[in-house]
């Protein structure tokens, strides 16, 4: 059973890293947490790393300016990992092919912005769906939208064969009190329909190796279990530090703050039917970041 705290510095002390969820643990969509970076920062001041890890479709260098613009400040993160890196680096190394739908807002159009990194990568272009080789999506077209419009394109994808690239693997985010609809939730149902979905967020593999990298080269060789994964999504947050062998923080008060009865603190018999509800066993649980 999760052991329910009061603030991170009751356990800090244990970890030599903390792998951090962004939406909903540091900020809210809209600005930043406080006391969620009071806590980051005086965690790094104690010694600790923290390297942001956020299902994010953008670039790091795309969310390191949401921070700035959240009020997210510097002193409360060291390195930031994104399921976009991730997926960008799986595009480019040509998994959907080079001719490729794009599903997405137009502030995510820059996903196809070239990577330097990637040897020989395959040249990808944006076409209509009837001439794609494969899918990339970054969110919905709009993210308030029932993910059900898109079973027709989708039918059609399915019957052509096509691979789905999902940049962003959540379901469901609340940009300040509105709850929208992310990539996750089309990949989801394209699977569900029978077409094949290709994850590099949480909680899948890919993230995970990029973020021990960003961590390895602030301070190589810290091992699983000096590690702590920090976020508020079960499925993804949770889940993955679970397949990933490392201890999790579950922060009740976010995505499932009506569930687990979460106003400041999570009511203990709430969580407890949530969690085994969910088949989930993080190693602790607060209410929120601090």
């Amino acid at each position: 059973m999760t052991q329910i705290i009061l603030a991170l510095s009751e356990i800090s002390d244990r970890y030599e890293a903390m792998f951090v969820d962004l939406w909903g643990c540091v900020h809210d969509g809209v600005k930043a947490l406080p006391e969620a970076v009071a806590a980051l920062q005086a965690y790094r001041r104690a010694g600790g790393i923290v390297v942001l890890v956020t299902n994010s479709p953008r670039a790091r260098a795309g969310v390191e300016k949401q921070l700035d613009h959240f009020g997210v400040p510097k002193d409360a993160w060291d390195s930031i990992a994104t399921s976009g890196d991730s997926a960008r680096a799986a595009m480019y190394r040509g998994v959907v092919g080079q001719k490729v739908w794009f599903i997405g807002e137009d502030r995510d159009t820059r996903f196809f912005d070239p990577l330097s990194i990637i040897d020989n990568p395959v040249e990808i272009a944006q076409v209509d769906l009837k001439e794609a080789d494969g899918i990339v999506c970054t969110g919905p077209f709009d993210p308030l939208a029932d993910p059900d419009t898109m079973r027709p394109q989708f039918l059609y994808a399915k019957q052509k064969g096509l691979k789905l690239l999902c940049a962003n693997p959540d379901i469901v985010v609340d940009r300040g009190e509105t709850r929208e609809w992310c990539a996750g939730a089309l990949a989801r149902l394209y699977t569900e329909m029978g077409g094949e979905s290709l994850y590099f967020g949480k909680p899948h593999p890919p993230i995970y190796d990029l973020a021990r990298r960003r961590l390895a080269a602030i301070k190589p060789a810290i091992p699983d279990q000096a590690i702590l994964a920090i976020g508020d999504g079960i499925h993804t947050d949770i889940q993955g530090a679970m397949g990933e062998d490392i201890d999790s923080l579950f922060i009740s008060g976010g995505l499932a703050a009506t569930e687990t009865g979460t106003s400041d603190h999570p009511d203990p018999d709430a969580l407890k039917d949530y969690i085994q509800r969910e088949m989930s066993n993080p190693t602790f649980t607060i209410g929120k970041l601090r």
